[in-house]
């Protein structure tokens, strides 16, 4: 009897020192989901950025010849030809990016300055088309449009990269700082008229560019802009919309 009982607590020990072995060399693992990918260019954004104005469409050279022959100079011919200089630009953006797929509609404000040089080269010549004098006319042109925009942004793969166009409508304020006539020969200033004109109207534009996302809320983007001021209170027989085509790079950042 004493020996069935040592038999019978011996099993019992020995099973249960083979269930704990068993226990302890059994790992439980929990799977866990891996995070998801970070979300680039979402929310309120404020953005900086400058560039140039690289053509202003001021009108194609006109000539006017004077055809009275009772006044001095008959035949003599004036021709104007406009200058299209190169400008600058710079300001600010505010808006904010609706959802987070692939097509993401923006609304933004957009304001900057904008200027550029103006002006003309005037030629006079008289009837037999000999050369009688020449000027060239300076001025420059500082102006700040207020423009409010609607924006499709494009955040395909990994988000980084994200196309955009769109297009705005808004107000410019325009001031000319007086003009200058130089001779061309001499280079001599003949009239510096020191204050110029003001004006105010209606301006739109499109917009065009790309970001890239350097993180989840700062990225960098190149921008153009076909932009037009209008001159819907001056009432003339002219075409008087001046027509620009600006290029700039800027940074953003998201709140």
């Amino acid at each position: 009897m004493p020996i069935m009982k040592k038999l019978l607590f011996s099993t019992v020990a020995f099973t249960g020192l083979l269930a704990a072995s068993l226990q302890a060399g059994t790992e439980v693992y929990k799977q866990v989901a891996p995070p998801p990918p970070p979300m680039y260019g979402l929310g309120f954004y404020g953005a900086i950025d400058a560039g140039a104005n690289v053509y202003q469409n001021r009108g194609d050279t006109r000539t006017f010849t004077q055809d009275n022959p009772n006044l001095l100079g008959f035949g003599d011919t004036l021709t104007v030809s406009p200058k299209n200089d190169v400008g600058f630009f710079g300001g600010i953006k505010l808006g904010y990016v609706f959802g987070t797929g692939v097509v993401r509609p923006t609304v933004e404000g957009d304001f900057f300055y904008n200027g550029f040089r103006g002006g003309a080269n005037f030629t006079l010549r008289d009837i037999n088309d000999n050369f009688l004098a020449q000027r060239d006319a300076t001025t420059w042109i500082n102006t700040g449009a207020f423009m409010f925009n609607f924006i499709l942004r494009f955040a395909p793969g990994n988000q980084r990269f994200q196309p955009y166009a769109g297009a705005g409508v808004g107000v410019y304020y325009a001031e000319s700082a007086g003009a200058e006539v130089t001779n061309p020969n001499t280079g001599t200033v003949t009239v510096n008229t020191g204050g110029g004109r003001s004006h105010a109207d209606l301006a739109w534009q499109i917009v065009a560019g790309s970001d890239y996302y350097w993180t989840p809320k700062f990225s960098t983007f190149l921008e153009y802009k076909f932009l037009q001021y209008t001159s819907t209170q001056i009432d003339t027989d002219q075409n008087r919309q001046l027509n620009q085509q600006l290029v700039g790079a800027g940074v953003r950042f998201h709140f």
